[in-house]
């Protein structure tokens, strides 16, 4: 088996996948690339069982099909190295001896048999379900709700993001259960009604690897394994099993009080205020009267306090409530609009974020933080 590459090419494709191969590995094999030569489609492939990601890649003057499993962390510390050049890969499809051939030199590394890298699951067909999705749809639902999930041994559901599918929409959810993400879109939708729970790791492998897409991706799913399928990349994942909670419920209906701010404004003061927190709750307060918003935080065991004044729009009663400074402010962070409104009934119950401007007419975003107790 012969080929020959680019090595900037292949360095930057297996860059992108390498982030698959886990630091502690049950199968040996796993801390392989697995490279499958067809006619002049190279694909190479990387995982850690629950998660695959396999990369395509045309090579030229390529000799003999087969596939073998290359050392993933010798084969990309040596590219890194390399100034741009072609390498000839020459594989002894027998002794598995590998020969790279550059410039100016060659090194000498060992493989192993193919056949040895674990199959791909196969989806079954009478549960199975599928749909294309804009690649920027489903870039901004797992960028607005990835930092949402949990990290929870007792409640696994809970740590993924939940994609439901209607003949109207598309809705990503993410919670923690102190803080919860919606991200609703219009201008995606299925056939039938479908869901499931995508696990983090694939999610944020996914966000690393759709900003470089320009094509629709092609999702198929069943009740265990889901695959992306991009131009360039196939990513393939065990999906989390469970039912996820009724997140509708836990998003009050009625809040009388409503509060426009600027969201840069806001999310400097609780940076500077949230300093003054008492570093076990975090908590900082929020104290709204007419026009004007107070951020306030102390931190009684080592005598230190701090409060700014913010200007504002607020209709409802005069109100004091407290949140952890860390969500809060990290919520802050995913909306985009430049003024953010919330929307509150009590002290006591969850607090509504919505952006004031939306990106896309398209898109329903809103995030919901539980409070805290001023007084505990």
């Amino acid at each position: 088996m012969k080929f020959v590459i680019s090595s900037a090419d292949l360095l930057s494709h297996l860059l992108a996948i390498s982030r698959v191969i886990s630091s502690k590995n049950t199968l040996p094999i796993l801390d392989n690339f697995l490279f499958r030569l067809d006619g002049n489609d190279l694909e190479i492939t990387a995982s850690d069982l629950e998660t695959t990601l396999i990369t395509t890649m045309t090579v030229e003057n390529a000799s003999e099909s087969g596939s073998i499993a290359l050392p993933a962390k010798l084969l990309t510390e040596t590219l890194k190295e390399f100034s741009e050049q072609p390498l000839t890969f020459d594989i002894n499809m027998d002794t598995m001896a590998v020969v790279i051939i550059s410039e100016n030199g060659q090194f000498n590394i060992v493989g192993q048999k193919g056949m040895d890298y674990p199959q791909l699951p196969v989806l079954k067909d009478d549960k199975k379900a599928s749909l294309l999705m804009g690649h920027e749809v489903l870039l901004s639902g797992i960028s607005k709700t990835l930092f949402a999930t949990a990290d929870d041994d007792l409640r696994p559901v809970m740590n993924g993001i939940y994609i439901e599918m209607t003949e109207e929409d598309v809705t990503f959810v993410a919670s923690d259960a102190h803080k919860l993400v919606r991200y609703k879109r219009s201008d995606a939708k299925a056939e039938k009604e479908a869901a499931f729970i995508l696990p983090k790791k694939p999610a944020s492998l996914l966000r690393s690897i759709l900003p470089k897409e320009d094509n629709e991706v092609s999702i198929e799913f069943d009740d265990k394994n889901a695959f992306f399928t991009l131009s360039e990349f196939k990513l393939v994942c065990r999906l989390v099993e469970g039912k996820y909670p009724s997140y509708n419920s836990v998003i009050p209906q009625d809040n009388p009080n409503k509060l426009i701010i600027d969201r840069i404004e806001l999310y400097n003061s609780l940076k500077r205020v949230s300093v003054f927190s008492n570093q076990a709750s975090n908590l900082v307060k929020l104290q709204l009267t007419g026009n004007q918003m107070m951020v306030s935080a102390q931190d009684i065991d080592f005598s230190i306090s701090a409060y700014e004044r913010l200007t504002c729009q607020y209709e409802g009663d005069e109100m004091e409530i407290g949140f952890k400074s860390v969500f809060l402010i990290e919520i802050l962070a995913n909306i985009s609009s430049g003024d953010v409104i919330f929307e509150m009934s009590d002290p006591s119950r969850a607090g509504i974020m919505l952006p004031v401007d939306k990106e896309n007419e398209a898109e329903d975003v809103l995030m919901l933080l539980m409070p805290m107790m001023i007084g505990a």
